[in-house]
C-alpha cells in the first residue's frame, strides 16, 4: 500500500489510498484563548443542519470543556489509550498512527472504536469543570488547576479515517476544496466510518440509516462565504479560509501565515495521522504536558509567540470575526490591515489601534449633558 507524506508528523506514513491532495484545502484556525463557551456556534449549526428526525443527538459543531468534557464522552481518552505510547523526537513523530501497526505496516482497518449509545447523550457534560479546586489565587503563565473550551467541527482531514474505512466508498474528498462528504445514495449505514474517525465527527442517523457529518457549509464556501458556526461566533475566535502545504505556503494568506509562517496554530492530536485541517491556537494558561499531548511539540513555542505578538501578528489576529466573506489575502498598512476575498475585492479594513473619541460635556445640538464614568 502507498506511503503518504504527513507534514504534521514530519515523516511518511501508511495510508490505504494514494496521496492526492486537492487543488486547494478548506481549513480554519480557532483561537481557544478567546472562546467564552457561549455555544452560539453550536446552535447556529444545529438550527441550520441537524433539526430533523434521527438527528436529535447530532451536534456537528460542539464546544466541550477540557480536561474532562467530551462529545461523545471520553472520545479522546479512549482513542489515545488504544493508540498507546505517542513519542515525538525533534519535532518528528516516532510512534504509530491509527493507520499503522507497531512495526509500521498498514493496518487492515483504522484503529478506532464505536461509542456506546449513552455516550452521545450529553454534549456539554462536565461543562466549566476544572481539573481541580483552587485554594488560592492563580496567575500566568500556568494555572495549577484549569479548564478551557475546545471547539470542534469535522476537520476535513487530508487523510480521512472515515474515508479509509468505508467499504462502500460512500465517503469522498472534493478535489476542488478538500471538503469531506458522504454520498447518501451509496451509504448503507454500516457505521465503519463512525468507529474509524478518531475525532468522532461521523454520526449515524437511525431514521435514514445513513451516516451524516459536518459539510463545512459548502454551499456558503462555494459563494466565498464563511460557514455558519464561524459567522455566528460571538467571541470572534474563528477564521476560515484555505490551507496550503508547507512548501506552498503564502505569506499573505492569513491561515498560512498563522500555521506555517508564525506556527502559532496547531493541529488537534496530530499523532492520529489524519492531518486535520482545523487548527488551534493553544490556551496559554494550561499545563504544558497536557497541551503537548493534545497539540504536539509545537505548543510551548506557539504560546510564547501568541503571548508576545509583534505588529504583524497582532494585526492578522484582528481579522478574526470581522467579515462574513472568506479572507484569502491580507495587506498590512501603517495603521490598519486590509483583507481581500478570492476575487481580489477588499472586504474588510481593521485599524491597528482603536480610535478614541471624546465627546463634549455639553451637547448643544441635542440639549444634552454627558458624564464620564470613572
Amino acid at each position: 500500500m502507498p506511503n503518504v507524506n504527513n507534514w504534521h508528523l514530519k515523516r511518511q506514513m501508511q495510508y490505504p489510498h494514494e496521496d492526492t491532495r486537492p487543488g486547494r484545502q478548506f481549513g480554519a484556525v480557532f483561537d481557544i484563548n478567546r472562546c467564552i463557551g457561549c455555544q452560539t456556534c453550536t446552535m447556529a449549526c444545529r438550527s441550520t443542519w441537524t433539526f430533523n428526525d434521527g438527528q436529535e443527538y447530532m451536534w456537528w459543531n460542539n464546544v466541550e470543556t477540557k480536561p474532562f468534557g467530551g462529545f461523545p464522552q471520553q472520545w479522546d481518552v479512549k482513542i489515545t489509550t488504544k493508540l498507546g505510547r505517542q513519542k515525538w523526537a525533534g519535532g518528528k513523530y516516532k510512534g504509530k498512527t491509527i493507520f499503522e501497526t507497531p512495526d509500521g505496516q498498514l493496518c487492515e482497518e483504522p484503529l478506532g472504536f464505536a461509542p456506546k449509545k449513552e455516550e452521545w447523550r450529553f454534549p456539554n457534560i462536565y461543562e466549566d469543570t476544572a481539573s481541580g479546586t483552587c485554594g488560592s489565587g492563580v496567575s500566568l503563565p500556568v494555572h495549577e488547576n484549569f479548564f478551557f473550551y475546545l471547539q470542534r467541527i469535522c476537520n476535513h482531514c487530508t487523510y480521512p479515517a472515515c474515508l479509509a474505512a468505508c467499504p462502500r466508498k460512500a465517503i469522498y474528498k472534493r478535489p476542488e476544496d478538500g471538503i469531506v462528504l458522504v454520498d447518501q445514495k451509496r451509504c448503507r449505514g454500516y457505521q465503519e466510518c463512525v468507529a474509524a474517525c478518531p475525532y468522532k465527527k461521523t454520526m449515524f442517523n437511525s431514521v435514514t440509516t445513513r451516516t451524516e457529518k459536518c459539510i463545512a457549509c459548502y454551499p456558503r464556501v462555494e459563494e466565498g462565504e464563511i460557514p455558519r458556526c464561524m459567522a455566528a461566533c460571538v467571541g470572534s475566535i474563528r477564521l476560515s479560509g484555505w490551507v496550503s502545504p508547507p512548501d506552498k505556503a503564502k505569506a499573505d494568506n492569513p491561515l498560512d501565515y498563522l500555521i506555517h509562517i508564525r506556527k502559532i496554530a496547531l493541529p488537534l492530536y496530530p499523532q492520529f495521522g489524519t492531518e486535520p485541517n482545523v487548527y488551534y491556537i493553544p490556551p496559554r494558561w494550561v499545563k504544558r504536558p497536557f497541551l503537548l499531548q493534545m497539540f504536539g511539540p509545537g505548543a510551548p513555542e506557539a504560546i510564547e509567540t501568541r503571548t508576545n505578538p509583534d505588529k504583524e501578528l497582532k494585526a492578522v489576529l484582528k481579522l478574526f470575526g470581522t467579515t462574513k466573506r472568506t479572507i484569502e489575502r491580507f495587506e498590512l498598512k501603517t495603521d490598519h490591515i486590509e483583507g481581500f476575498d478570492g476575487d481580489g475585492k477588499q472586504v474588510v479594513s481593521v485599524p491597528l489601534k482603536e480610535p478614541f473619541y471624546e465627546r463634549p460635556f455639553h451637547d448643544v445640538a441635542n440639549s444634552a449633558y454627558r458624564f464620564n464614568e470613572p
